[in-house]
């Protein structure tokens, strides 16, 4: 019961973040499980979390801005333009 009580908590502070403070949350907390259960250690967790949020943040980036979409170049380089018209 604990657990769900501290569960509801943190969804519920999560409302009032940003699209990309929440996409940034959501990536570490799915990096870190990764993380952890593929290496089963701390560092595998910490090392899912921090590449998990800044995958996160970038997405909830894009999602700041209708209509934009996020692309990367041959260069690996990576920019935001407006989405082609489908």
């Amino acid at each position: 019961m604990k657990k769900l009580l501290v569960i509801a908590a943190a969804l519920l502070s999560l409302s009032a973040c940003t699209s990309t403070q929440q996409g940034a949350a959501v990536g570490a907390v799915g990096g870190g499980i990764i993380g952890a259960a593929t290496t089963g250690s701390v560092l595998g967790t910490a090392v899912g979390a921090g590449l998990g949020a800044v995958a996160g943040a970038a997405i909830g980036k894009v999602a700041d801005q209708p209509g934009k979409c996020y692309y990367r170049n041959s260069k690996g380089q990576v920019f935001i333009d407006t989405c082609p018209r489908g």
